[in-house]
């Protein structure tokens, strides 16, 4: 039904690259200079791709050099812990000539600064050393300021040792009086340490921090500066503009899909050595039940091939080998805890991320509300395979169809904190709860709106509903909050807004965009804005993300997050509304459920709490400088703690009378491990503490009550039985 929708929408994006591709060959044989080298091409196919189809036009111009300028050092040195104004300085003659280096494809500034950067790193580290050696004064009267952007900076090599000697006597201080503060609540007599043995095991733990650190620094390549280069070039014209090289893309597709083609295990780097985190269940390493978690891989190999020994590689190039196609063969070579070296072969196959997935559960309140349908959906994931791959619109269904089965009263889906994804899955998402009608407009910088229409009339689900947001929910969890809301078909309860990201981004593959030059292939893609989207209202989600029917306070009620924190942001626009209409049920109580809800929060002692806490919350990410005198510190840590303390049960007790279930059908998956039930376990403990849940269900229960399309539904429920 909805998954044949999927495909086509798939297709037909297909078709649009296709045809701007032929045009784009027309250009990409007109250069304004010529490309003699990877990276002049891959700059070359960036420019051009985004000069083309971007959704705003900026001109390459003094202005785009000062931001690239900018943006680029803050990526370098974002903390302004390596670089001396004395470096600045020789890049300094580059802040307006960035714009005329890319028409010409060269790469002077980006070449000037990487010696640059090399040293300024062997220098710090160089600093760090001679300092974690040295005793640490911790009666200075003076302080420390950690926001990047209220610093200069410093002048010379003297004034950033001793930069580096505020840092490191900031952080161990800070560690110590963690390891004393966390020591005195446990209260072990018998095992306790002293002060000073706490300030040395503090001591060796940053020492290891920055050791690790720098040792990561020391291994990153030009193609990664590079990339962050290209990336900066990309953001001047928005965020969500960049460049993606071939591993970048496949890391991308592989998050998007929920699954992929490998092993099934998370590596890590721990010193020079690459370490298995966490092996995936259900995947080829964990059905060999030889690989475990903290196995350390010293070599790789290849079926028929000689091993590779990674130690002291990049954590990224190891997942490169260990991560293949279905049905081959990789040898891993792995010391074990017991210091044992033994070899495991492993058939790569398809790895289900199953953390992704949608999932649901039915909710119980006696004396309150009865046999609620419980949906949580992370992220909007979809393979964009044309057969066979992941799609959450089709999950999503599927677990309608579920609880439908258990002829629920209504039903909850949360997509709090999903940061969106697939555009053709949210509009075939949407059509599951109204008859065939328009979903969201989409429009390109020149072009008229496109409306994406579910144009499949059946209707998965007719019942009471409510979406859950908060403001990291974003994209595509805008766009079906927005028409659920628009249609008066749902009510939107969450924070203040969602995330503000109203546009439609595309890849563009450089190999494809290109002509020829196959020897510098593969070049990378480019993820591009071509287009915003607007409700069917007209408005756009853009900045302003969508506001809730009802808000519920949370932690982040007086910080400003989302899209308006990014530089380069597009703006908020309109355009003209599309006719729309449904006939599934028509809220005519809404503003009643509104005034009892924020009746309830009023007098909520939870409630209360979280916006005392967000008050809280605000202050402390408004400090941004700390003392380096041990008592002063120490002073501000328990203030902190003090004013923490009255918070300390929020979301610590269970929901009085909450009960949750598992779907009886979904017992043999869960129950498959002790890993998959424990995963389960936290879910469901979690569920239960979650005031936001409660009073979602509180809402629930009012909307069935006052809603007589609602009352109808339940009619027809209760015949059925």
């Amino acid at each position: 039904m909805k998954s044949e929708n999927i495909k086509k929408m798939v297709l037909r994006s297909s078709v649009v690259l296709v045809a701007l591709f032929g045009l784009f060959f027309y250009n990409m044989n007109e250069p304004k200079a010529v490309a003699k080298d990877k990276e002049a091409l891959i700059l070359q196919g960036l420019i051009q791709a985004i000069e083309y189809v971007h959704f705003t036009k900026k001109p390459l111009d003094d202005n785009f050099s000062k931001v690239v300028y900018k943006s680029y050092l803050e990526r370098l040195d974002g903390q302004k812990r390596f670089l001396t104004q004395k470096d600045i300085d020789q890049l300094k003659e580059y802040e307006l000539q960035i714009d005329n280096q890319v028409n010409a494809l060269t790469f002077e500034f980006f070449n000037k600064s990487l010696p640059l950067m090399d040293n300024a790193v062997l220098k710090s580290e160089k600093y760090f050393k001679e300092i974690i050696d040295q005793p640490f004064n911790f009666n200075k009267g003076e302080s420390i300021e950690y926001d990047p952007d209220k610093l200069n900076y410093v002048k010379n090599d003297d004034a950033l040792k001793d930069q580096w000697k505020n840092i490191l006597s900031y952080e161990i201080m800070a560690n110590w009086v963690e390891k004393m503060e966390s020591q005195a609540e446990k209260a072990n007599k018998d095992g306790n340490k002293t002060d000073e043995e706490l300030k040395a095991d503090a001591i060796k733990e940053i020492n290891k921090r920055y050791t690790d650190w720098f040792g990561r620094l020391a291994k990153l390549k030009r193609s990664d500066r590079l990339e962050a280069y290209f990336g900066c070039i990309s953001n001047y014209y928005d965020p969500h503009t960049d460049y993606f090289s071939p591993k970048e893309k496949q890391d991308f597709d592989i998050n998007m899909g929920g699954k992929l083609e490998g092993i099934g295990a998370r590596l890590q780097t721990d010193g020079d050595f690459t370490k298995v985190s966490s092996v995936v269940v259900g995947g080829p390493a964990w059905k060999t039940k030889k690989l475990q978690d903290d196995d350390v891989i010293l070599k790789v190999a290849q079926k028929g091939q000689d091993p590779v020994d990674i130690t002291g590689m990049r954590v990224d190039d190891v997942v490169q080998l260990v991560r293949g196609k279905k049905g081959t063969v990789v040898i891993l070579t792995v010391r074990k805890k017991d210091n044992s070296i033994v070899d495991i072969e492993i058939e790569r196959d398809e790895v289900q991320l199953e953390d992704s997935k949608a999932k649901s559960v039915v909710l119980n309140m006696p004396g309150s509300i009865q046999n609620i349908g419980y949906i949580n959906l992370p992220k909007f994931y979809s393979s964009f395979e044309a057969d066979g791959g992941n799609s959450c619109a089709v999950d999503v269904a599927e677990e309608i169809r579920k609880l439908k089965d258990l002829n629920v009263n209504g039903i909850i889906l949360d997509l709090r904190n999903n940061s969106g994804g697939s555009l053709s899955d949210v509009v075939d998402m949407s059509g599951l709860f109204i008859e065939e009608g328009p979903i969201v407009q989409v429009k390109g910088r020149e072009t008229k709106p496109n409306v994406y229409t579910d144009k499949d009339k059946t209707v998965q689900y007719d019942g009471p509903l409510v979406i859950m947001v908060n403001q990291f929910s974003a994209s595509a969890s805008e766009i079906i909050a927005a028409a659920m809301q628009d249609y008066n078909r749902a009510i939107i309860v969450g924070s203040n807004s969602t995330f503000g990201k109203g546009t439609v981004q595309r890849f563009y593959d450089l190999d494809q965009l290109v002509s020829g030059m196959n020897e510098f292939k593969p070049l990378g893609n480019v993820k591009m804005t071509t287009q915003k989207f607007y409700r069917i209202n007209g408005g756009s989600t853009q900045l302003r993300g969508v506001v809730p029917d009802i808000i519920l306070p949370d932690i982040y009620h007086y910080i400003e997050t989302g899209e308006k924190e990014y530089d380069n942001a597009l703006e908020w626009t309109e355009i003209a509304p599309v006719p729309f209409k449904q006939n599934v049920v028509k809220l005519e109580n809404k503003q009643k459920l509104i005034e009892n809800s924020k009746s309830r929060i009023e007098q909520s002692k939870d409630f209360n709490l979280v916006l005392d806490y967000a008050k809280l919350a605000k202050a402390n990410r408004d400090q941004t400088k700390y003392p380096l005198k041990l008592n002063d510190y120490r002073a501000m840590v328990d203030k902190k703690n003090e004013e923490s303390k009255k918070y300390d049960k929020l979301a610590k007790n269970d929901i009085l009378g909450l009960d949750i279930t598992n779907l009886e059908v979904d017992l043999a998956k869960i129950n498959i491990d002790e890993s998959n039930k424990a995963k389960n376990d936290e879910f469901i403990k979690d569920l239960k503490k979650d005031i936001y849940l409660e009073e979602t269900l509180f809402i629930m229960r009012d909307m069935i009550n006052l809603e007589k399309s609602f009352v109808i539904q339940q009619k027809k429920i209760a015949a059925a039985n």
